[in-house]
Order: structure tokens, then C-alpha cells, then sequence
């Protein structure tokens, strides 16, 4: 009975010790778990994983919880990341960024980063605690400084400038300079200039109770997702102060591009056999191509068929390969013929066209050489009868 039980102990020992390098290997920690901000301000706090362990590891890290309102995610080198790759003995520092509603309240504010690895064995959560503090010198900021727009949101491509038209009111008793600042979502181009004209400023001075019409001009980057963007616009002079949210709302732009792996746009076929080209369709637009439909536009009696004959959901970046077979007819002339295939997406339509030449076919070839043959030793059959006689 006693070596049962050292046995069973010993066993006991043995589970617990090789538990300890799966669930100690692998860390997840923010740099400052705790944070203060004022209303309006924008979090960027690193996110360290590491790995202690001897083999390497995919941790899967996402946001189990944000306060409500605000747009949180967990990015390096500028992109969004859903994982990071750890090797053995490695750490990785990500960061964590969170962008405050435009009715941002003082308050504490939590949010949860989950982490787990990808076979299952460890889950991994961390809490940031973020306090909004009340702003000091609102009620002069706000009462000295006045500050409107009409159009607070608008709506298009990243292709496009937005210009938004605000009015600044000096309400105080005194001539005043005022400090111009924006502030958007990363990679954005932000700059005011005076309402009709062309240059850029800084800054601005303005006379007592009076006001001045001016414009936020707003560049997207080229690959910038659709979605929602606030941009925060703050003027201030001294201690007065005025804020106010603009959002841009990307509708994303369609584009397609489609060519063959080696760009030549030319194949040959035989008659009445099918001849095979493959093509590559590529998302070059920022929006999702829910579905491209291929069309082509052939001779007479020809046919085209396409494998598959269908693309849907091809994600910005994506490319996708189609097969194109083009069939002449039994009966097509040699020489050169156009054929034109179409990929049709949504709000955007690609040609491609190629140059096929049609050649006879063997067959015929061979049939005409043996025709020559038959002739050939008619005609010696002939004069060598006629020689006799």
C-alpha cells in the first residue's frame, strides 16, 4: 500500500513539474497597466509578450473588452495585428492604441487583452486601466472661444481631398493669437489654410469679438480602409481652448487589375482545339470585390470557358487565378483573331485582350504532304509509261 501511494506521489510530482514550462514559458504584460489621460487624448502603450521557453511559439492576442464607444486595436510597424510569432528565448513589444468617443466622460475606463497559443494549451488576459481626469479651464476655453462647423462628417474615397469649413470666434476682451492642431488617425495628412486660399498656416491672429471662416484639409492615405475616421481639431490662445471632432467616412475605392504571369497577351491555337492561358485577377481598390463576373468577347463560333467561372470575395491585395480556355472553331480560318475577356466587379470593369493565332492542324498537314506524294509518283508512274511507248 505504501508504494502505491509513493508511486501515486510521485506521479503527482512529475504532472505538476511538467506543467510548469507550458504555463510559465509564455508572458504578456503592458508596460504601464495603469494610466491618466486628459478628455480627448489618444493611448499608445506597449503590449511585451515574451517567450521564456525552449521552443517556439504563435501567441493569438485580440481585445476581449473595450470601453464602450471607443476604437481600440493592437498594431506594430503601423498595421493590425491578430498574433505574434515568439521564438524560443524571444520577446516582441506590440502596441496597444485606443482612440476616445467624441462624448468622452471623466471616468475610469478597462480594457482587456486576451492572449492564447494556438494549440489551446494557455490563455493569457491583461487589464489596462485608463482614467479620464476632468479638464481644467473648460468653461473659459469654451466660453472665449468659439468654434462650428456645418458639415461635421463626410463621406467618400481615400482618393479625395475632405475640406471642412469651421468658423473661429474670438469671444474675449482682447486681440488674441491663435494655435491651430489636428489630430487623426496615423499616416493622415492634416492642414488648415484660410477659406479660399491656398497656402498653409499655423496660426492665426484675430481681433476681439471677431471671427474667421477657415478650412481643415484632410488626406487619407491611398490603402486606407473603409470605415470611420474621427479627426480632433483643437485651437486654443493662452489657457482658452476649443474642440471639436471631425469624421471622415471611407467608402473605400474599387479598382482591378488583370494580366498573365509573364504580361504577354498572345497564345496560339489550332483549329477546332481548345488552347489554355491563365490569367491573374488582382484587388487593387481598398474595399472587398464581393463578386467578379468574367465575360468575353469572341469570334463567331468560338468558344471560351473559364475555370473557375466566378471570383467571389477577393480582399484588398488578394489575387486570384483563373484559367482561360479558348476553343477556335473547326472551321476558323488561319490567321490572327482577337478575343477580349472581362472581369466585371463591383463599381469596376477590367479587359484583357489577346491576339490568338489559329494554325491548321497537323492532321491537314499531313494529309497535304501525302496528297503531294500521290501526285508525285502518279506523275512518275505516268512518264515512265509514256518513255516505254
Amino acid at each position: 500500500m505504501r508504494i502505491h501511494r509513493r508511486k501515486l506521489c510521485l506521479l503527482a510530482c512529475v504532472l505538476v513539474l511538467s506543467c510548469v514550462p507550458i504555463f510559465g514559458q509564455i508572458s504578456m504584460a503592458f508596460e504601464y497597466p495603469g494610466v491618466e489621460i486628459s478628455p480627448g487624448e489618444t493611448i499608445s502603450i506597449g503590449l511585451v509578450v515574451q517567450n521564456r521557453g525552449q521552443t517556439d511559439e504563435t501567441l493569438d492576442v485580440s481585445i476581449a473588452q473595450k470601453a464602450p464607444g471607443w476604437i481600440a486595436g493592437i498594431k506594430s510597424a503601423g498595421m493590425t495585428v491578430t498574433g505574434a510569432y515568439l521564438p524560443a528565448g524571444g520577446s516582441k513589444t506590440l502596441s496597444f492604441e485606443a482612440i476616445p468617443p467624441m462624448e468622452e466622460k471623466p471616468g475610469t475606463y478597462l480594457f482587456h487583452v486576451k492572449g492564447q497559443l494556438q494549440d489551446g494549451q494557455l490563455t493569457l488576459e491583461k487589464t489596462l486601466t485608463v482614467t479620464v481626469r476632468e479638464r481644467r479651464g473648460l468653461a473659459l476655453g469654451t466660453a472665449a472661444i468659439g468654434l462650428t462647423t456645418s458639415y461635421p462628417v463626410l463621406r467618400g474615397s481615400s482618393e479625395i481631398f475632405y475640406e471642412f469649413a469651421l468658423e473661429l470666434e474670438n469671444k474675449m476682451e482682447e486681440d488674441g493669437i491663435f494655435d491651430l492642431a489636428a489630430r487623426g488617425p496615423e499616416g493622415w495628412e492634416m492642414n488648415f489654410k484660410p477659406t479660399y486660399e491656398p497656402r498653409y498656416i499655423s496660426n492665426l491672429q484675430l481681433k476681439a469679438k471677431q471671427s474667421r471662416k477657415l478650412t481643415v484639409e484632410v488626406k487619407p492615405p491611398a490603402d486606407a480602409r473603409p470605415g470611420e475616421y474621427p479627426v480632433i481639431v483643437r485651437i486654443s490662445s493662452g489657457a482658452a481652448f476649443a474642440e471639436t471632432t471631425l469624421t471622415v467616412v471611407l467608402t473605400g475605392t474599387y479598382d482591378l487589375s488583370a494580366t498573365t504571369a509573364s504580361g504577354v497577351l498572345s497564345l496560339t491555337a489550332l483549329q477546332g482545339k481548345p488552347a489554355r492561358i491563365s490569367i491573374f485577377i488582382k484587388n487593387t481598390g481598398t474595399a472587398v470585390q464581393s463578386h467578379i463576373g468574367l465575360l468575353s468577347f469572341k469570334p463567331e463560333n468560338w468558344s471560351v470557358d473559364f475555370v473557375p467561372d466566378k471570383v467571389d470575395g477577393l480582399e484588398p491585395g488578394d489575387t486570384k487565378q483563373v484559367e482561360v480556355i479558348i476553343t477556335p472553331h473547326d472551321t476558323a480560318l488561319v490567321g490572327d483573331y482577337s478575343v477580349e475577356i472581362r472581369a466585371n466587379g463591383d463599381k469596376v470593369s477590367k479587359p484583357v485582350e489577346f491576339r490568338v493565332t489559329v494554325k491548321a492542324s497537323s492532321l491537314f498537314g499531313w494529309i497535304g504532304i501525302a496528297i503531294i506524294v500521290i501526285v508525285i509518283a502518279g506523275l512518275a508512274l505516268l512518264f515512265r509509261w509514256l518513255g516505254r511507248r
